[in-house]
């Protein structure tokens, strides 16, 4: 199934890539939409050049489905941190030199610009987001408040919506099991915390809904087939702000991560995708993202002054994943950790689901 929606992707960025100078791959709903409105747009009105953007629900698959065969039609893709680390080590992707990137808009150097870890060999941060867990006010007026109540069925009670994948579900199993966020790799590393993981997993089973898409998630809260559910935060302040919903965002158990542009090896117009790569991750690029959706930039110089929502009265630092409120029990992704142990927890994660 994957091969064929890979092959599907590939083929919908060809019929594009064929009317356009750059193609960016992203992962469509409300965070394309973002990314449009702060990078695409702008990049055209700024260089003439025609750019589109094409969807996945993962970009990481087509992405190394198209380099295999040969037949690349992506010039830029938005990928999750591991996976840019996994596919530059596989010669996925072609490295960006982080001297060919702008200063920030008051003159400090890329390199010094950037936060820790946020460019890599291949990958330059687009921004910085977060799995958390929401609900719906109107079902729970009163909380839940921590991620320990996500699995509490009897306070709580109702379905639960989960990423279908061992990523970032393993890391709140067990942060739902009082394991504090800076020991979580360390326990998730033995088979006793896998199977400590999993045991905790069992508990909400048979009233999990599973979601694959990053826009299935508000939808599931929003047509009330779930009580609450994981989301990319940005997907649940788009719903809260955009169409209205009732919906309350639970920050204790999040697990944050950037997100990197990257350009697959040969590339089809490779300098207008570097070009693209550096307008988008500027200071004002990167400042206009968050503008549009609620992630972090990855620049400080992005963060100087005050960002405002599009509606220009919305202030978008407290619903930041990096805003110091919401960091009292946050997890830093480990790109790592799942560099090296994606492949047998996901296999393991599959045979459970299977059970």
């Amino acid at each position: 199934m994957k091969k064929i929606l890979a092959l599907s992707t590939a083929l919908s960025a060809a019929a594009f890539a064929a009317q356009a100078d750059v193609t960016v791959m992203s992962w469509g709903g409300a965070y394309g939409e973002a990314q449009t409105e702060a990078f695409v747009k702008p990049f055209i009105a700024a260089t003439g050049k025609p750019t589109v953007m094409v969807d996945s629900d993962n970009p990481a698959t087509p992405i190394k489905a198209m380099v295999e065969s040969g037949n690349v039609t992506v010039d830029v893709a938005s990928l999750e941190y591991a996976d840019a680390i996994r596919l530059c080590d596989e010669g996925v992707l072609e490295p960006i030199d982080i001297a060919s990137l702008p200063a920030g808009a008051d003159g400090t150097p890329a390199a010094d610009d950037f936060l820790a870890g946020a460019v890599t060999e291949c990958g330059v941060s687009t921004d910085i987001w977060s799995n958390i867990f929401a609900y719906d006010t109107t079902k729970f007026p009163e909380g839940p408040k921590t991620v320990a109540d996500f699995f509490d069925l009897e306070k709580f009670p109702g379905k639960r919506g989960l990423r279908k994948g061992a990523k970032a579900v393993l890391e709140l199993a067990l942060m739902g099991d009082g394991v504090p966020a800076s020991e979580v790799y360390a326990l998730l590393d033995t088979p006793e915390g896998v199977d400590r993981a999993f045991a905790k997993l069992d508990t909400i089973k048979d009233q999990v809904v599973w979601w694959e898409a990053g826009s299935q998630a508000p939808q599931l809260l929003a047509d009330g087939e779930v009580a609450m559910t994981t989301a990319y935060n940005g997907r649940i302040f788009a719903a809260a702000m955009n169409e209205g919903k009732p919906f309350q965002i639970v920050w204790d158990g999040q697990i944050y991560e950037n997100e990197m542009f990257v350009i697959p090896k040969g590339a089809p117009n490779m300098a207008d995708a570097l070009e693209f790569v550096k307008f988008a991750t500027s200071t004002e690029g990167l400042r206009a993202s968050a503008q549009q959706i609620s992630y972090g930039p990855a620049r400080k110089s992005s963060m100087k002054e005050e960002i405002l929502f599009k509606d220009g009265k919305t202030v978008m630092a407290p619903h930041l994943p990096t805003a110091p409120e919401n960091m009292g029990n946050a997890l830093e992704t480990s790109a790592p950790f799942w560099v090296d142990h994606d492949a047998e927890l996901n296999e393991r994660f599959q045979a459970w689901l299977a059970q």
